[in-house]
């Protein structure tokens, strides 16, 4: 195990890209830095949910892009391959899972939970990602697919309830 030295706030904020990376600084969290990001998604939410569904479809594309190229220099930074403090795709994982959700704080959970239960999972092909991609876009992608995952089982759940 690489022990790589302590990241601190201070160092985020001289640093925007790995600032962002660790979604806004969640990502300190000492333990369960994945949740911790997920939960700083839910704010980015809120600001977006009442966007028309073209314009939230277009940021989360945009935050996913832009979150290949800063989680890429911050990996770089930390000459680590995907440390588990880079939450960003987390933050995007969770958008996607957020995608045509019903309006209500009881759907901002089920969708928190499912995202995070995927992303700790990780089935099939999240594993493979997880494993095989490496740099900016390796991190961002597992998160994606588990965001995909989320969201299908949060829209079944909606239409079915």
């Amino acid at each position: 195990m690489i022990i790589l030295p302590k990241v601190t706030f201070k160092q985020l904020l001289e640093r925007p890209t790995a600032f962002l990376a660790y979604g806004f600084g969640s990502g300190l969290a000492p333990k369960a830095p994945g949740t911790f990001g997920t939960l700083a998604a839910i704010p980015v939410f809120y600001l977006m949910q009442s966007l028309p569904m073209a314009s939230y479809l277009l940021l989360t594309v945009v935050f996913f892009f832009l979150g290949i190229w800063f989680c890429q220099k911050t990996v770089d930074w930390l000459q680590q391959d995907d440390p588990s403090a880079i939450v960003w795709d987390e933050i995007v994982g969770f958008l996607i899972t957020m995608i045509a959700a019903p309006s209500g704080w009881l759907w901002i959970l089920l969708g928190f939970v499912l995202f995070r239960v995927f992303d700790i999972l990780k089935p099939w092909p999240v594993s493979l990602a997880d494993k095989r991609l490496h740099g900016g876009f390796g991190v961002m992608l597992d998160d994606v697919i588990a965001g995909l995952y989320a969201l299908l089982i949060l829209q079944l759940i909606a239409y079915f309830v």
